[in-house]
């Protein structure tokens, strides 16, 4: 059972990730399953931020909007195809990233975490007062939808498809990067920078790439919520949304892959469902964080794991220190 549950349980998951437009077209399931992935994105590309480096950052939303805002000024202003607009998207974002982390690459904790606030509010004020460009807090609007050959992804059910694809692309690279050679350098440094500098790893580079590498995939996460809306304003880049993309991250678990996808579904799903209680929803959503962060310190992502290790049969899962150890001592 455990050789056939190592066999079947991707399979399965692609099977039930691709199967929900079967289950259900309903727009408004669709469209919140279509956030979902977007939102699993980012919180993912955060993790490359945080969770592998430890760099702290709350102005995530600003690679967001400038990924959205990229994709929707380049299709609708200047005719480009729209896969040129979701590549272009990303490498913006990414070269934003590049240039927010060389001069921020002395600071740490606290210092950090203000510099990026800061940036998320310029990029905002950016868009809200640049208007013969972004059309100001009216937004963007005609944002068009993708098309695949003859296939034209202007409904939520059809566009999910692509949401869900995009998100098993950067789940899949996000992997690669983790227990690659960069990557095993990166979690040095989150652990100790001073040893790894000891050791010989370049903080400065690693540190400036794990910026852009999470920059481009919150990119292209702007530009997939871009083209699925069809329209763009600069209240959906607040730095309250930062806040969200963090939360997400943190109670997934800092440093875990499925814990960043869980958390992002969990959050996008939460406060739609407490809406029936009406303003009472943001203390219950905050409650749910808050015994999330206290009970669970790895977040969901550890429950998920020691479930893995449990139905593979590979034996106890692993505490966070022991394998922060194994991590250094590869590297």
């Amino acid at each position: 059972m455990r050789s056939l549950y190592s066999k079947l349980k991707i399979p399965v998951m692609l099977v039930v990730l691709y199967g929900l437009p079967f289950v259900t077209q309903d727009p408004y399931v669709m469209h919140l399953a279509n956030m979902a992935m977007i939102y699993s994105i980012l919180a993912l590309s955060l993790n490359v931020l945080t969770g592998f480096t430890g760099q702290f950052s709350v102005g995530h939303a600003a690679f967001y909007g400038i990924g959205a805002y990229t994709s929707g000024l380049i299709t609708v202003k200047l005719g480009w195809p729209i896969w040129a607009g979701f590549i272009a998207a990303g490498v913006i974002a990414g070269l934003a990233g590049l240039l927010l982390g060389i001069p921020t690459l002395r600071l740490r904790g606290l210092y950090l975490a203000v510099a990026t606030l800061g940036f998320g509010e310029i990029v905002y004020q950016i868009l809200v007062n640049w208007v013969s460009l972004t059309n100001g807090p009216k937004g963007l609007t005609g944002v068009p939808s993708p098309t695949i050959g003859p296939w034209r992804l202007d409904m939520y059910h059809s566009y999910y498809y692509l949401s869900a694809t995009a998100l098993i692309v950067v789940v899949f690279l996000v992997y690669r990067l983790y227990y690659s050679r960069v990557g095993r350098a990166m979690l040095a440094i989150r652990e100790n920078e001073l040893a790894a500098e000891a050791m010989g790893i370049n903080s400065t580079y690693y540190k400036i790439t794990a910026f852009t590498i999470s920059s481009f995939f919150a990119g292209i996460a702007g530009a997939l919520y871009a083209h699925e809306i069809m329209f763009v304003s600069p209240e959906s880049f607040v730095n309250a949304e930062s806040v969200s993309i963090l939360c997400m991250m943190v109670v997934g678990g800092v440093g875990s892959i499925p814990g960043s996808i869980v958390g992002a579904i969990a959050l996008t799903i939460i406060p739609e469902y407490l809406r029936a209680v009406g303003d009472w929803r943001l203390v219950l959503y905050g409650a749910v964080i808050v015994l999330m962060v206290t009970y669970a310190p790895q977040g969901l992502g550890g429950w998920i794991t020691a479930l893995d290790h449990w139905l593979a049969g590979t034996g106890h899962y692993r505490s966070g220190r022991a394998k922060k150890d194994k991590v250094a001592a590869e590297v």
